[in-house]
């Protein structure tokens, strides 16, 4: 089963007093438990699957084939390049840095128009920035679109972003999570892994953060994920809150011993 979500759960046995588990009295957690979190984007921020989806059957059409909702749900979360490769085999004659322009560039316009917001997200975002843990955002979208949904968010809401044309190798390969948790300070030792929680919608994605060695939450959004897994799942981010990510660091079963006296 999925891994219980520390944020949430009750107390095993009666010794798991707040005061043992390092909680203060007020019920409050000591500040810096939560260094920073990773945010995917599409799924994650923004709504944009369904985009993908469209550009992908609409240029697969365009080249004779056809491309069903279900092929196009089980590249989400992919590379752009494994997914281009994919849309080759169904017949589009392009080559994969054409189709990769392609679809970005359609999925960037719908997104300039309208940005399809997550549920929370926004508001966990600009609670984050105000309480100042620093946020990255890890997507295998490239430049183009990251910026633009960067650019509909407040200035600063993001310290680093980590783009699919970043990395030789995307999700599920934990590179891209790495390279992000290298420039926000991991490289320095100024962050700490069981500290830093990346947050992901898809099994490749997910899976990425976990093979990173991050604090690793789902948030399901295509549809469900394995629930065998080494990561912590919630069903949304609304009305989810800073105190709610410090908890699930607080409570993380992959920390070292040495958490517990904090």
């Amino acid at each position: 089963m999925a891994t219980p979500d520390p944020s949430t759960a009750a107390p095993i046995s009666g010794q798991a007093t707040r005061e043992n588990a390092g909680e203060l009295h007020d019920g409050t957690l000591p500040k810096g438990l939560l260094q920073a979190v990773l945010w995917d984007m599409d799924g994650t921020i923004v709504d944009t699957e369904p985009y993908w989806i469209q550009a992908e059957k609409d240029l697969v059409a365009a080249h004779g084939g056809s491309w069903s909702t279900t092929q196009a749900e089980a590249l989400v979360g992919q590379a752009l390049s494994f997914s281009a490769g994919a849309l080759q085999e169904a017949g589009v004659a392009l080559s994969i840095r054409d189709i990769i322009d392609h679809l970005i560039a359609e999925v960037q316009a719908r997104v300039a128009e309208s940005a399809p917001w997550r549920p929370g997200a926004r508001e966990l975002l600009a609670e984050l920035v105000a309480q100042g843990i620093p946020c990255a955002m890890v997507t295998m979208s490239e430049k183009l679109l990251a910026d633009e949904v960067v650019r509909q968010l407040p200035p600063g809401t993001f310290d680093f972003l980590v783009t699919g044309d970043m990395v030789q190798r995307g999700k599920p390969d934990p590179e891209p999570y790495q390279l992000a948790f290298d420039a926000l300070g991991g490289a320095d030792g100024a962050l700490l892994k069981h500290r830093v929680v990346a947050i992901e919608d898809s099994l490749p994605g997910a899976t990425s953060a976990e093979a990173a060695g991050l604090v690793a939450l789902a948030v399901p959004h295509m549809g469900p994920l394995p629930t065998d897994r080494g990561w912590y799942e919630w069903p949304t981010l609304a009305d989810r809150s800073v105190a709610d990510l410090t908890r699930l660091v607080h409570g993380h079963r992959g920390a070292p011993v040495e958490q517990a006296a904090l």
